[in-house]
């Protein structure tokens, strides 16, 4: 299963939130600078954390971005779907019904077939492990060194010093 580079992009960022806390937003184009990343397709992504309710964004000049809800409330696979959409990964389009197939009776399709079946048991494991994981137990698994570092790079651009 191939991801968009959005999906780390926007769980960099709120691990990244995270860590600077919420006392004011981080604008686009600070969140991007730490990454160097094009602001533009990060604000696309970071909107739609914002539609999804995992962020929350500020308009002006003193706006930007913070979460929406504590970390241990976001998953892993909230980020994913908000990025990628909710729709399955695969998509069986019953071409055991062409060529040969198109003469069998109706009955011979009534199951899903085995392709479908094993692809579908997949993709609900690998959805379920997603939701099973928090951006909190992202933080948790970063060395406080990273965050230090973050947090300091943050703080230094909104006060100036």
């Amino acid at each position: 299963m191939r991801m968009s580079e959005g999906v780390e992009w926007a769980l960099h960022c709120c691990v990244t939130l995270a860590w600077v806390g919420d006392d004011r937003p981080v604008p686009t184009a600070r969140l991007a600078a730490s990454f160097d990343l094009p602001p533009a397709y990060l604000n696309k992504r970071l909107q739609a954390l914002v539609r999804a309710g995992i962020l929350t964004s500020t308009p002006g000049a003193r706006g930007g971005f913070r979460l929406a809800r504590p970390p241990e409330r976001i998953t892993l696979m909230d980020v994913v779907a908000a990025i990628e959409g909710t729709e399955d990964a695969f998509r069986c389009t019953e071409i055991r019904r062409q060529g040969p197939g198109s003469e069998a009776p109706v009955r011979d399709f009534r199951r899903p077939c085995g392709i479908s079946t094993a692809m579908r048991k997949a993709e609900l494991a690998w959805r379920r492990e997603l939701a099973q994981q928090t951006v909190a137990d992202l933080l948790a698994g970063t060395p406080a060194a990273a965050a230090d570092r973050a947090r300091r790079w943050f703080t230094t651009e909104r006060t100036g010093t």
